[in-house]
């Protein structure tokens, strides 16, 4: 007789999964919870401590760590040297392990204490998973209840689970080991540089094509890191592509570093606009009127649950959006924005939960290794000033807006600011003058009485001497 040893946390589908497996003859070995849900479901089950001869121990931290559970996953019964030894230790193959580990994940976000995290660290699961993997030649273990039917499907039939299929199997539960495993490594690492580093990701989409048509791309989700913009939600339009994800999250990142009801507009990665009223309809006006050119085309995210004022100046004449990024909208909103003739039904509506502005680890890929830091969130460091006049209260209200949208604008980076709206940008230029110009040359007459904030300090008198 075939055996499945089945130990699941998440037992979506197990009960219909479990039945096939017992109605095409396979023997239910279980633990613990989940061999209660069997057995109340009607189904013959085995417990393992019945095969073992041991009984579960500290509080369930040993259970499966037996030679009978791994001799019968790692075994090779076409060995004759293997099938002796365990025909001697009583071991029966195991041909096919369910397993999805504990859920270390859910804890550790939920808060819960150390104590609590560290129960939630999962050890026989990954080491079944890995000793089921190894022996792909003879098992299929299963860590998705999305593949149970096609399991199923296999398992019923008199050739049992492919061998590419157990190849297939292995290569995902590895993947799903590796992805727990890095989790837990990250979490005991925090922030501080180590010899190795573990990042995990989850595949949210796979898209049509990267940065370029000849480019392949998919958009993956760090299960650690909460809010960003790929978690949003689309509540219109065709998926986003790679270059959309870019802008919609620069739009989005320096739409939550702003006070609430403010507006921000991005095009190719830098702000062309950011104002920051009370009301998102008045800042969307200002952030427009910084350079509507840019704007046209570009993706707008709100700091504000986005009402049918807001939504009407978003979709006024001669405007042109891709994409419009808020926490929420009005049905009325929804309906105005999807509306609006021209482009509305391929507007891009995303819903986004406002970003923590907590510190997360960001990560640059170049050829044969990868940068790792902390984002650049502001630390609330003091400010000293160094010019013969202290600015006024307005002024230094007017700099501390500025300071909040020049992280996001591509060095060299000069911005020109009024007292809550964004009036010239100079980015992505090979020397800072050249930038200073260029915002001061957008911000025309307004850029008197403004302040302006760079990114990095000034080697030469020449960009001040400039801007004055």
């Amino acid at each position: 007789m075939k055996q499945a040893l089945l130990s699941v946390t998440d037992k979506t589908g197990l009960v219909d999964f479990a039945r096939r497996l017992a109605s095409s003859g396979w023997r239910l070995i279980s633990t613990g919870g989940t061999a209660r849900t069997l057995r109340d479901a009607g189904l013959p089950v085995t417990e393992v401590q019945e095969v073992t001869g041991f009984p579960e121990m500290l509080d369930g931290r040993v259970k499966t760590l037996h030679p009978k559970i791994h001799g019968g996953l790692l075994g090779l019964p076409d060995r004759a040297d293997h099938a002796s030894q365990m025909a001697e230790a009583g071991i029966e193959p195991i041909q096919l392990l369910v397993v999805n580990l504990y859920a270390f994940e859910q804890t550790l976000l939920s808060g819960a204490s150390e104590a609590e995290v560290i129960e939630a660290i999962d050890i026989g699961g990954p080491g079944m998973i890995r000793a089921a993997a190894k022996n792909m030649g003879h098992v299929a273990v299963v860590v998705d209840p999305a593949d149970y039917p096609r399991i199923a499907e296999e398992a019923e039939s008199a050739d049992g689970v492919s061998a590419e299929t157990r190849r297939a199997l292995a290569a995902k539960a590895f993947r799903h080991t590796a992805l727990y495993d890095s989790m837990i490594s990250r979490w005991l690492t925090g922030d501080q540089p180590a010899e190795s580093a573990t990042f995990g990701f989850r595949l949210r989409e796979e898209m049509r094509y990267g940065e370029n048509p000849h480019q392949k791309a998919s958009l993956y989700v760090d299960p650690l890191t909460p809010g960003g913009i790929v978690r949003a939600e689309l509540l219109n339009g065709k998926p986003l592509s790679y270059n959309n994800v870019l802008d919609a999250d620069a739009a989005w990142e320096l739409a939550c570093d702003l006070p609430l009801g403010s507006v921000a507009i991005i095009k190719h990665g830098n702000p062309c606009g950011a104002a920051a009223r009370s009301h998102p309809a008045e800042s969307c006006v200002l952030a427009r009127g910084a350079d509507p050119i840019s704007a046209f085309g570009g993706v707008l995210a709100c700091h504000a649950v986005v009402d049918a004022e807001s939504a009407r100046a978003m979709t006024a004449p001669n405007t042109f959006l891709e994409i419009v990024i808020a926490p929420d909208f009005t049905p009325e909103a929804l309906e105005i924005l999807k509306g609006r003739k021209g482009w509305g039904a391929n507007l891009r509506i995303l819903r986004a939960e406002v970003s923590p502005r907590t510190s997360f680890p960001t990560l640059r890929s170049v050829r044969g290794g990868v940068l790792v830091q902390s984002s650049d969130e502001d630390p609330g460091l003091e400010w000293k000033v160094v010019s013969q006049r202290s600015p006024s209260e307005a002024e230094m209200a007017q700099l501390r807006f500025a300071w909040s949208i020049v992280p996001h604008v591509k060095s060299n980076a000069i911005i020109v600011c009024g007292d809550d709206r964004l009036l010239g940008v100079g980015a992505g230029q090979m020397n800072r003058v050249q930038s200073v110009r260029l915002a001061l040359e957008q911000a025309g007459e307004l850029a008197a009485g403004s302040v302006l904030a760079s990114d990095a300090f000034f080697p030469f008198p020449d960009s001040i001497e400039t801007a004055h």
